[in-house]
């Protein structure tokens, strides 16, 4: 196989993993009710950005936080996968594992709630 070939099936499985990734948030979504409703928060929240003028930084920091739980809850759903892969009994290590990521998640909710309140709060009611 000449370079040429080489870049090109190099080219072709970069691009193809984007189909994936894109397929694994598209089955998220569809399954996973807390990450629809994070998804309609954070569409909630940019509306809410675009409304009350943010700041570059601020800005920053909301799309970090929406992008961190929104990543955050795709690990979740990708751990619970394969734990129920590897076991359909009840463990307790396996509700250990799916607990501890779902209090992963939940932390980060509340600390992007928390900074939502300190950016937002100011900006509607001062």
């Amino acid at each position: 196989m000449d370079s040429k070939d080489q870049r090109n099936n190099g080219l072709k499985r970069f691009l193809r993993s984007f189909v994936f990734a894109s397929a694994g948030i598209k089955d998220t979504f569809r399954t996973e009710r807390n990450f629809k409703i994070h998804c309609v928060i954070s569409v909630a929240v940019i509306i809410i950005s675009i409304i009350i003028p943010l700041s570059r930084i601020e800005w920053i920091i909301v799309l970090f936080l929406i992008g961190g739980t929104l990543a955050l809850e795709l690990i979740n759903t990708a751990l619970e996968k394969i734990v129920d892969l590897v076991t359909s009994d009840y463990h307790p290590l396996a509700k250990a594992a799916k607990d501890a990521a779902a209090g992963a998640v939940f932390i980060y909710a509340i600390l992007a709630a928390i900074i939502g309140i300190i950016i937002f709060f100011p900006k509607i009611f001062l």
